[in-house]
Parts: structure tokens; sequence; C-alpha cells
């Protein structure tokens, strides 16, 4: 029976596919179909992805490279998390106009806040091209030499496509390599902000709450998507327009209920879920802690910076958050990991899979390969975690590192190329004005002195913020001023450059060197891993890793036992907002307006049918990174939720989905409307939506 419920766990199979799985939604009719439906839905696969007419993948985005977004009216109006559009709700505000604290509102298209380099990705089409992308490729390649194959290969496909001139292609690999895809796509470049609460809804329980349930944070952002006069991506301009969707999302006002069909439909950045054992004990035991004490030692210091002063509270919010959701996320997976026994149990199925081999008589062909991830995996162990700590200390946390870091990029460069110098003098320019806007050196020299130990033990000075040009901006630019060789020795003239070269260097001629050695063999045996597993368990169904590409999951509304004699209730009401309510703390404050709606009890039509407003909703979508701002939709097709987070324990899905703890949290779009309209009294921007009763 164990060894059972270990395939079940690893590989999702016919009888539990609600319960794991990122599919690709052009391959949706069979067997997908007929699961979603026996869950619930009413949708058939063409309703989901189609070609040839709308369906529901037209109201889809990718959402700046990271997140997804999803159009919810025919004048180009999209939603996604409040996380997702933070930065931009960032680098509008001001000690003046705080958009972080206070929110922010358009009431009419030409108070809607332009965002320069933002951009959706909508997709046209997905076709299989796996037997083009591996033409030529032979078992006697070396893995650069296939690599390069597929590279031209790729680069020959994309050039002959069809598409319209304003369209794009990307070809992605999927199940390690084993097989191709190539996407049509169209981006759209002129998105403007229509709406944000404050952080103190949209970020409610911050830290405190991230990763965890019951959650009550309204987690979510407006903006809009303009066009030329034609419908076509364009960049900026007052004379673009709204852009018409193909197809939009209508809003059920009858909400979810448990055991309710939920449909997630996004762009997941990336899982591994058929590592080895040894890399799932490498990462929680060794790779992870060390990232997470960086990251919690950094945290410290701006934590304590964004309470002191209000200007540091917005100039550190989107890189306090950032920062703050890998490092929590971190600490989840380990915990999940340990809870579900994630190791022994993945032992075990390797077990069975060799046991599979020596029955179909491939032992002597696929037999070396777990014992070489064990050899492999102990040799690699320790630069992969002196890499990310690099990472992490020199472009992760420390502000004055991450600009010696490009600076030595600037050059090197210069030295390969003088005659780039002022290709280079733009993009030093720019990214110094990037992290001088919204930098404190206060803070970042606390942060120096907190992470660089975790990294360099003996090697700390940080006396160097009193001698550099670094931590004033216009002294920075003049380091850049000159000719090539002027910058070059202005550069290694300043006192921190000077501290940070040797570790630069080392990074790149050593560590990142042995990395890139030491990985290269750990990925070609991936993908011969996958290549194994299928032909020793043919009959088991197999999903493709999260690559950040257009990915549909399917499950229930359903509440969850994180731990003994505890359950949780898969719905969370505005009453927990009340009840967590703290007055004037940076993570539990409620504004005044939203508690005195709550007592007024005036919740137009957006209150359940017990009364209450529901907050958020758990499900068992298989959700990850970049699911952010998804849609969660229901059996009829209409959006009910809006996918931010998994629960703490459950973020260990991206290397182990376990059924009984891994859930999703969406926040429910009544209490999305409910903020609108009532708290915001942005009434014309849900007159702009369909607001739909499956349910009645």
């Amino acid at each position: 029976m164990k060894l059972l419920r270990i395939l079940i766990l690893f590989i999702t199979v016919q009888v539990s596919a609600q319960q794991g799985g990122m599919w690709i939604p052009s391959l949706l009719e069979g067997m997908n179909e007929d699961e979603m439906q026996s869950l619930g839905s009413k949708l058939s696969a063409k309703d989901i992805y189609d070609v040839n007419k709308s369906s529901l993948k037209d109201a889809i985005v990718h959402f700046n490279g990271g997140c997804t977004g999803e159009i919810i009216s025919d004048k180009g109006l999209l939603l996604t998390n409040h996380h997702c559009g933070f930065s931009q709700i960032q680098s509008h505000s001001s000690l003046e106009n705080d958009y972080l604290k206070d929110g922010f509102w358009a009431m009419n298209l030409d108070e809607e806040l332009p965002n320069e380099g933002l951009f959706v990705e909508f997709i046209v089409r997905i076709e299989d091209v796996t037997s083009q992308v591996l033409a030529g490729i032979t078992e006697t390649m070396t893995e650069k030499e296939k690599q390069s194959q597929i590279d031209k290969n790729s680069n020959t496909l994309q050039t002959e496509v069809k598409k319209e001139t304003w369209q794009d292609t990307k070809v992605k690999s999927f199940y390690k390599g084993n097989q191709y895809f190539l996407f049509v796509t169209e981006r759209y470049e002129d998105i403007r902000l229509v709406g944000a609460p404050p952080s103190s809804i949209g970020k409610f329980g911050s830290d405190t709450d991230n990763w965890v349930f019951p959650r009550h944070t309204g987690d979510f952002s407006m903006f809009r998507i303009y066009a030329d006069k034609n419908n076509r991506p364009a960049k900026y301009s007052k004379d673009n327009v709204p852009y018409k969707p193909k197809h939009f999302l209508p809003i059920s006002l009858d909400g979810v209920d448990e055991g309710d069909f939920t449909m997630v439909f996004g762009f997941p950045g990336r899982t591994d879920e058929y590592l080895p054992a040894v890399a799932i004990e490498h990462i929680t035991t060794e790779y992870n802690p060390s990232n997470i004490a960086i990251r919690e030692a950094a945290l410290k210091v701006i934590d304590a910076g964004m309470k002191a002063s209000d200007d540091v509270r917005i100039k550190y919010a989107s890189k306090q958050a950032r920062i703050a959701n890998a490092w929590k996320k971190w600490i989840g997976e380990n915990l999940g990991i340990k809870k579900s026994d994630a190791v022994a149990e993945r032992r075990a199925f390797e077990a069975s899979f060799t046991k599979a081999l020596k029955e179909k008589g491939l032992e002597s062909k696929y037999g070396h390969i777990l014992p070489e991830f064990d050899k492999l995996y102990k040799d690699f162990a320790s630069v992969n975690i002196k890499r990310r700590n690099f990472i992490e200390v020199f472009l992760v946390t420390n502000e004055l590192m991450q600009m010696t870091f490009r600076a030595y990029q600037v050059e090197q460069g210069l030295k390969q190329n003088p005659d780039n110098l002022e290709k280079n003098k733009t993009y030093i320019t720019n990214l110094l004005k990037g992290v001088h806007k919204d930098y404190d050196v206060n803070v970042d020299k606390g942060v120096f002195e907190a992470v660089m130990p975790l990294y360099k033990k003996n090697n700390i000075d940080p006396t160097i913020y009193d001698k550099t040009a670094f931590t004033n901006l216009d002294s920075a630019l003049k380091l850049f001023d000159g000719s090539a060789d002027d910058i070059i020795k202005n550069l290694n003239n300043d006192a921190a450059y000077a501290y940070a070269k040797p570790m630069i260097e080392e990074f790149f001629n050593t560590i990142n060197s042995e990395y890139q050695e030491k990985n290269e063999p750990i990925t070609a045996l991936q993908t011969e891993y996958m290549t194994a597993l299928m032909k020793a368990l043919p009959n088991a169904r197999y999903f493709p890793d999260a690559n950040s590409t257009l990915r549909v999951t399917y499950g229930q509304v359903r509440g969850y036992s994180p731990r003994d004699a505890v359950y949780y209730q898969p719905v969370s009401y505005l009453d927990g907002v009340i009840e967590k309510y703290v007055p004037g703390d940076y993570e539990f404050d409620v504004p005044q307006k939203l508690r005195d709606l709550y007592d007024a009890k005036d919740y137009g039509q957006y209150a359940d049918s017990n009364g209450k407003v529901p907050v958020c909703f758990l499900g068992t979508n298989h959700t990850t990174g970049g699911n952010s701002g998804s849609p969660a939709i229901d059996a009829h097709g209409n959006l009910v939720g809006l996918n931010f987070d998994r629960v703490w324990e459950g973020t260990m899905s991206d290397m182990n989905y376990d059924p009984e703890i891994c859930r999703n949290i969406m926040v429910d779009l009544r209490y999305v409307l409910f903020i609108v309209d009532k708290y915001a009294g942005a009434k014309h921007l849900i007159d702009e939506m369909k607001l739909v009763h499956p349910k009645k």
C-alpha cells in the first residue's frame, strides 16, 4: 500500500488528477477533459483553448514576464495581484501621493497611469515541434553539440513559422528536453495602472500571514491594456485606446462551496517534480538553510528601517517584499518536505523504478542513473551553495555590492571592446539611477554588516561605506566619466570596488565556472532520467514541469489539516480581518472606512449566503510562482477567485506534490468587487464587468 501511495504522490495518475499537474492547454482533449468534467466542470477542451475562435486562453496574459493576469471587461481591464503590480504602485508613490499607504483609483481613463517597461503577453497558439527541434540529434553527440543543434533548429523554426508581423515566437523545452513546443505570442506594452487598494488591504498580514492560512489579504490590483487604433500592440501614446479582447472573463457573484470545481489558468514559473531523492535532500538540508540565513539577516535590518521611517518604507517596500517572499517560502518548503517524509518516499519510489528497469530489461541502459546522481550531487553540493550565497549577497540583498558587481561587468566589457564605451555608460547610468531612486545608505550599510559575514567571515570592512563614491548618485556617475581607461582607473581606485572585486573575480573565474562544469552532467542525466521513467513506467501519466508557459491546473475547493487536531475551513471572511486588526500595526492595521463598512454590514451584493463577505479560499490546484494573479475559474468559465499564494507546508509542491497538505490560496472575487465598489467608490469599474449568477 505504501508503494502505491508513493506512486500516486509522485506521478499524477488518472484517479488523482485533480490533486496535481500543470497541463498544456492545447492538449486537454481526451483524458484531461474527462477528468475535469468528472470533477464538475461544464467546459470542453475547446472552450479553454481554441485557435480558430475565442476561448478562455484569450483572456489570460503573462504579466510582465513573472506573474499572470486576466482580462475582465471588453475595454481591456486587467486584474492581477497587488504584489504583482507592487513595483508599479511604488514607482508612482511619493510622500505627497502615497499610493502604497492610501491606495490609488483612476476615476476615468485620463487618470490611469502609464508604466514604462511594463508589458503583457498573450498566447496566440501552441504547436508541438519536437521532431523539428530534435532533428539531427544523435546519442554520440556531446551535450554542447546537442544544445548547439537544438538552438540551430529552434532558430530556423522561428524564422519560418507563419505569423503576423507584430507577433513573436519562442520555443520551450518540456519533460527535461524530451519534448518541445513553439509559442506564437503578442506583446502589449502600453499598460496603465487603474486601481490598487492600500497595502493595509492588498498586503494585509504582510510577512506574518505570508504563505499561511487562514489568509485575509485582498491581494489584487487593476491595470488596463491599451492598443493602437487597429487594436494591435503599440508603445505608449496618448492616441492609444483601450484594448478590445477576443475574450474576457465574466465574474460569478455566487462564489464557491467546498467541493466546487476550480481551474487555475496561468504561467507557472518553475517546478522540479522529477528530482532524485539526493537532490531534494541537498536542497532542503544544505542549500535552502544557507540562503534563508542570509535573507533573514537582511530582513531584520530592512524591517527596522521601514518601521522607523516612512521614506524608507516607500523606498524599500518592493525590495522587502521580494526578499521576504522567497525567504519564508523556503522555510515552509523545508517543513513540508520533512512533514511528508518526502526524501524517504522518493527513495522508495526509486527502488520501484529500479525494479521496473530490471523487469523490462532496461537495467543495462538506465541502471547507472541513480548511482550517478548520488555521485554527482556529492561533488556539486558545495559549489552550488557557494554560488547561490554569492548571488544572495551581491545581487539580492546588498545594493552596494550589486553596484560593484555591475561595475565589474562594465570594466570587463570595456577591456574587451573599448569601442562600446557609450553603450556601457548608458547601461551603468540607468542601473545606478534605478538603484539610487530607492536607496538609503544607512539601511544598506546595516544589511552589508549583517549579510557579508555569512559569505566571507574574515573579510568584513564596513568602512568602505565612508570611502566609496557608489553611495551617492552624483559621485557614482562621475566614476564613469571620461575614456575607457579613465573609467577603469576610477573604479579600481574606489574603496568599495577594490574590496568587492576579488570576490567578484572569484565568482566568475572559479565558482561560476565550476558550477557550470558540475551542473552540466546533472542536467543531462535529468533528461535521461525522464526518458527512463517514461520507458520503465509507461502507463503512468506525466505532466511537464513548469517553465513559465501557459498551463491549466484543475482541482476543487477543499480545506486541509496541517497538523494534529487542526483543520482549516476552505473559506475565510471579513470577520477574520477585524479579528486580526491591530491599530497602527504595519501588518494588521485596518482602514477606518473598511471597519465602518463592517460595522454597518454595508456589503451590497457581495455577501455570501450567510450574510458575510468572503475574503479568501483554498483549492487543490497545483500552483507555483508565476501563478500569482492567475484566475480561478468555475465550472462554467466564470471568474471566482484570484490565485496569489500557497499554504506554508504546501510550498514543497515545487518538488513533491502531496494532496494531503498542498493547497493554493485565492482571493474571492466578491471581496475584490466589494473593495472596488463599497470601499473605493469605483463603481464605474464594476459597471465595465459582466457579473453573473451561474448557481441560480
